[in-house]
């Protein structure tokens, strides 16, 4: 089976069918994206995928539409959108095109449509009120992208469809990004996970770079550790290690003497020669060499005990 085609609507367009083209002209780059409502085209056929449209979600037909009643829902009684019905059924072939490790296709795959596809499958079906998100309703992804359509009283021929070709590479980015946020996180929780493991009963977590960390630190159950210390570009950081993902708390901050001190001032109050900066919130300093930000990670740890 070869396919030549990729069939959506045609006319305005959401961040469902625009992501899902993202996904289907990765893995068929030689078909024919066509944007139409001719019912010849929107109907089954072993040379096309189409999704947004047609009525109908049957995978082995390969249509992929989500506006019929009974719509499409998953296990957990949440709806699809033609994006959420793309990703179920193409999206691990999708990861494995961006050269994700096969050990990890299953964990990103699901990782995703929880944190990036299922949003945009529940504002499109209005199953999730874009007040929710407060000030920033406005600057969410599938209204970001929305605001690529062009103004209502353009009425120029083939404006929606130029449009939609303009967005796509638009949407490509923040759809590769985020895989390549989620594999550079399982390639950072590896070498976390050996960090922890070198650094045994310390509370000073010493990595060999600048990487996320703390997911990893709570997947290890490592509540020890208070502190993080890595080689930057020309010095060496310590960063604290905040309680959980929604909060700016930290497990313990630097020492309140620090705060906002740089260059002399900041090695008057450490004692530390080489120490260089202090963010005035105490949840970085930094110091120009790997034995000074040891001897300020000790300071930190000793100012909590």
């Amino acid at each position: 089976m070869t396919i030549t085609t990729l069939v959506t609507h045609s006319g305005g367009f959401h961040a469902d069918e625009l992501l899902s083209s993202v996904i289907l002209t990765r893995l068929f780059p030689d078909a024919v994206l066509m944007r139409t409502r001719d019912t010849d085209w929107t109907t089954p056929g072993q040379d096309r995928i189409i999704y947004d449209v047609g009525r109908d979600y049957d995978a082995a037909e390969l249509i992929f539409d989500h506006h019929q009643r009974p719509n499409p829902l998953r296990e957990d009684g949440q709806p699809y959108s033609s994006f959420g019905l793309i990703w179920k059924h193409y999206g691990q072939d999708y990861l494995r095109a961006m050269s994700v490790p096969e050990a990890d296709i299953d964990d990103i795959h699901s990782s995703i449509d929880r944190g990036f596809v299922l949003p945009v499958d529940l504002l499109d079906n209005g199953a999730l009120e874009p007040s929710v998100a407060g000030p920033l309703a406005g600057m969410t992804l599938p209204v970001l992208l929305e605001t690529l359509k062009p103004a209502f009283d353009n009425r120029s021929a083939g404006a929606d469809d130029t449009a939609f070709m303009e967005a796509l590479p638009v949407a490509r980015a923040f759809v590769e990004a985020a895989v390549n946020t989620k594999a550079a996180k399982r390639r950072a929780e590896t070498m976390v996970e050996q960090a922890i493991v070198e650094a045994g009963d310390s509370p000073i977590l010493e990595l060999p770079m600048g990487m996320p960390f703390r997911s990893a630190i709570e997947k290890a159950g490592a509540d020890h550790m208070l502190f993080v210390i890595h080689p930057r570009d020309d010095d060496w950081a310590l960063t604290t290690i905040r309680k959980g993902g929604g909060t700016f708390e930290s497990r313990a901050d630097l020492p309140e003497a620090w705060a906002g001190l740089s260059d002399a001032a900041l090695e008057d109050a450490s004692g530390v020669s080489g120490a260089k900066f202090c963010h005035n919130a105490r949840f970085i300093a930094v110091a120009s060499s790997r034995d000074g930000i040891i001897q300020m990670a000790k300071q930190a740890v000793a100012d909590v005990s």
